[in-house]
C-alpha cells in the first residue's frame, strides 16, 4: 500500500521554507495538498464586527490561488474545499486512503480548537495528525528556555534569544511534487459569495497589497532595493510593509531575515535592518506569549484590570471611532486609512488604540476585534497581544506607562500632513 500524506495548508501559503511540505514529499509516495475555506472565518463576532473583512479576504483568496499556481508549476495542484476542517479532513482521509495528515500548529484559541477537533476525528480513524511549527523566526526547540520560563518583558526575551539562540537556514522550495489523483480540485468562492464587497484601491495609498508567495517575495526584493537606496541617506528607516505576507505565511520570517542579512555590510542600512528584525522579534514574542498564557489575552481584564469604561456611551463612541467620526483629526485620519487600505503603521495603531481606550473609554476588546476585521496583516497573537499591552492589561505589567498619546501623535504627524492626506 502506497503512503499518502494529506498536507493541510492554513496560514502557511508558500513553497519556500516549508518544513511540513518538504517532509511530506520526502516521506510519501504522493501527497494531497488541501486548503479549507472555513465559513466560520466570515461570520459576525459578539462585538458586532466581522471575523474577516473584504480587504483581508481578497488578499487571502489571492494567496490561496497563488499557492495553487506555485504547486502547478512543480507538477502538483491544490485541492480547495469550503467547510469545517473537522468534517472535511476525515472525509478526505477516507476518500483518498490517506495514511497521515500534516499541518502547522497555531497558538490562538479558535485555531487550536479547530486543530483539536480535527485531531479527535482523525484519532477515531487511527490516523495521526502531525504538527509542525513554521511561523516564527526562532524555533521553539532552539529557545534557551522552556515556554513556561520565557521572560514576560520583551527586552529580556530579545536579549536572551539573540545571545543564546540561533536562526536556522531556510528549507529549500521543492522543485517537483507527486500528488494524489483528484478529479475535481475545487474552486474558491468569490467575495460576493462570502457576503463581502470588493474594495477599490485608495489612490492615497503608496502600495497595493496583492496576495501570494510570488508577490511577497517580489515585495521583499523591493524592500532590499530600498535599503540599498537608503545607503546614501544615513539612518533612514522605511516601513517594510512585509507583515501582510508574513501573517498568512506567503513569506517565511526566516526568509526575510536571511535576505535582509545579505545587506549587513552595506553602509547606512543597519537602522533599516534592525527595524525589520525588531518587528520579526515582536511577532515571535507574542506567539510564544500566547503559547505560554493561552486565552488570557482575550479577556478584557487580561493580566490586570482595564481602566474606566463608559458603558452607557460605549457603543456610540465605538461607532464614531470605527467610522472616523470622532472629530479628532489624527485619529479620524488613522481610521480612514485603515478602513480604505487595511494597513496602518504601528504608531498609527497605537494612536487609535490609546484614543479609543483613554479618551472614549471604550473597552479595548472592541478595538482589537475591529482591527481583526480590518487589518490585512491580522494575526491573533500580535493583534490581541499589542492591544492588551496598550490597554495596560498585557502580561508585562511593567510596560503599562510607556504609551503616550501626545508623543505618538508627534511621531505620526509632526507637521499635520498625515491628517490632511487622510481626511475623509
Amino acid at each position: 500500500m502506497s503512503k499518502k500524506i494529506l498536507v493541510w495548508f492554513r496560514n502557511d501559503l508558500r513553497l519556500h521554507d516549508n518544513e511540513m511540505l518538504v517532509e511530506a514529499i520526502a516521506k510519501s509516495d504522493s501527497i494531497l495538498p488541501v486548503y479549507i475555506l472555513d465559513p466560520r472565518q466570515f461570520v459576525e463576532t459578539k462585538y458586532g464586527t466581522l471575523k474577516t473583512g473584504s480587504i483581508r479576504a481578497q488578499f487571502t483568496l489571492e494567496s490561496v490561488l497563488g499557492l495553487r499556481h506555485s504547486l502547478k508549476q512543480i507538477g502538483g495542484n491544490l485541492l480547495i474545499v469550503t467547510g469545517s476542517p473537522e468534517d472535511i479532513v476525515p472525509q478526505l482521509v477516507q476518500e483518498y486512503e490517506i495514511t497521515e495528515v500534516y499541518h502547522h500548529r497555531e497558538v490562538a484559541r479558535e485555531e487550536t480548537h479547530v486543530s483539536a477537533l480535527v485531531e479527535n476525528a482523525l484519532w477515531k480513524l487511527r490516523i495521526n495528525l502531525k504538527h509542525f511549527i513554521g511561523h516564527t523566526l526562532y524555533n521553539k526547540e532552539d529557545l534557551p528556555f522552556p515556554i513556561k520560563d520565557i521572560p514576560d518583558a520583551f527586552n529580556q526575551f530579545k536579549k536572551k534569544i539573540e545571545r543564546d539562540s540561533i536562526i536556522k537556514p531556510c528549507f529549500a522550495a521543492p522543485d517537483r511534487i507527486n500528488v494524489a489523483e483528484v478529479i475535481d480540485w475545487g474552486t474558491l468562492p468569490e467575495l460576493a459569495e462570502l457576503n463581502l464587497l470588493q474594495q477599490a484601491q485608495d489612490k492615497r495609498s503608496d502600495l497595493e497589497f496583492l496576495g501570494g508567495e510570488a508577490e511577497g517575495l517580489a515585495h521583499l526584493q523591493k524592500v532590499i532595493l530600498l535599503m540599498q537606496q537608503a545607503a546614501t541617506s544615513k539612518n533612514l528607516i522605511l516601513a517594510s510593509k512585509l507583515s501582510a505576507w508574513l501573517a498568512i505565511g506567503c513569506l517565511s520570517p526566516r526568509k526575510v531575515y536571511w535576505e535582509i542579512k545579505k545587506m549587513e555590510g552595506v553602509p547606512n542600512t543597519k537602522a533599516m535592518f534592525n527595524h525589520i528584525l525588531l518587528g520579526l522579534l515582536w511577532r515571535d514574542y507574542f506567539r510564544f506569549m500566547f503559547k505560554k498564557y493561552g486565552n488570557t489575552f482575550f479577556s478584557p481584564n487580561g493580566f490586570g484590570s482595564q481602566g474606566l469604561v463608559d458603558v452607557e456611551n460605549e457603543q456610540e463612541n465605538f461607532s464614531k471611532w470605527k467610522n472616523a467620526q470622532t472629530g479628532f483629526a489624527v485619529v479620524d485620519a488613522v481610521m480612514t486609512e485603515l478602513n480604505t487600505t487595511g494597513f496602518i503603521s504601528n504608531v498609527a495603531r497605537q494612536t487609535a488604540a490609546l484614543y479609543l481606550i483613554n479618551n472614549l473609554e471604550v473597552s479595548w476588546v472592541f478595538g482589537a476585534a475591529y482591527f481583526e476585521e480590518k487589518l490585512i496583516d491580522y494575526n491573533p497573537a500580535s493583534n490581541w497581544g499589542n492591544w492588551a499591552n496598550v490597554a495596560g492589561v498585557g502580561n508585562d505589567q511593567k510596560s503599562k506607562s510607556v504609551f503616550d498619546l501626545d508623543k505618538n501623535i508627534k511621531n505620526l504627524d509632526p507637521k499635520g500632513n498625515y491628517a490632511l492626506t487622510w481626511s475623509s
